[in-house]
């Protein structure tokens, strides 16, 4: 893997909306053909184009395989957020759940808001909207132009209500 085949991947993602789902899943099919074999970076590629084009259930294995092989860096963080959003698309909410609230624990970087949305979802799923909403406040707080203090407090208290 390079930077070229990189530039090529993302500029094939940057399209997707020009490309029907069948058309754009075997361009990213191309472009994962000419990694290793045992790529967790193929699988990872993949599984987020069946995502992207509505099937989940048809991605949550090619997300798994990808972990399993080892996959690394924003990618594996990211391959955590889609397997757990499509987890929650195929009917499994908990597991969703489990999946983000460990990747919560595991450290902070720029994709914090997306675990928390994902999980926020899968919250609600559950049937616990008030701590689903109690995430979506807490992470929408810091972005706010006023009022970060007392909503981040808000977030707080819906759980400690309970």
């Amino acid at each position: 893997m390079n930077e070229d085949w990189e530039r090529r991947t993302a500029e094939a993602w940057a399209a997707i909306d020009n490309h029907d789902a069948e058309t754009f899943r075997a361009l990213i099919d191309t472009l994962a053909d000419e990694l290793p074999a045992d790529s967790a970076i193929a699988d990872f590629e993949r599984a987020c184009a069946f995502d992207s084009t509505g099937h989940s259930d048809r991605a949550v294995p090619l997300y798994r395989k990808a972990l399993d092989r080892g996959l690394t860096g924003e990618r594996r963080r990211r391959a955590v957020i889609q397997l757990s959003s499509s987890l929650r698309n195929i009917g499994n909410p908990q597991e969703s759940v489990d999946l983000l609230t460990a990747e919560l624990n595991a450290g902070s970087d720029h994709l914090d808001d997306a675990v928390r949305a994902v999980l926020a979802l899968a919250l609600t799923d559950l049937g616990r909207e008030r701590e689903a909403v109690s995430l979506a406040i807490g992470a929408l707080a810091p972005h706010l132009p006023r009022y970060q203090r007392s909503m981040a407090n808000y977030a707080r208290l819906l759980v400690e209500k309970e």
